[in-house]
């Protein structure tokens, strides 16, 4: 794996409109970053990429609102 990775997923229990940050990390791959936030914004997680070359992988968080898969 040549390009660092960080793995991010939406928040589940997020209101429209609520101001806190959206986004929780899961896990870094390739670097030695450490992230002490619970949550994150997104711009935050994209400006942390670019300055170690990272990839931002989006995880499906499985909402509540879609359908289960057969």
């Amino acid at each position: 794996m040549d390009k660092p990775l960080i793995f991010v997923r939406e928040r589940r229990k997020v209101v429209e409109g609520e101001k806190k940050p959206r986004f929780a990390v899961v896990g870094v791959t390739g670097t030695d970053l450490k992230i002490y936030a619970k949550h994150i914004r997104k711009m935050e997680i994209e400006e942390i990429a670019k300055y170690l070359e990272a990839e931002v992988v989006y995880l499906n968080a499985g909402k509540e609102d879609e359908e289960e898969l057969d």
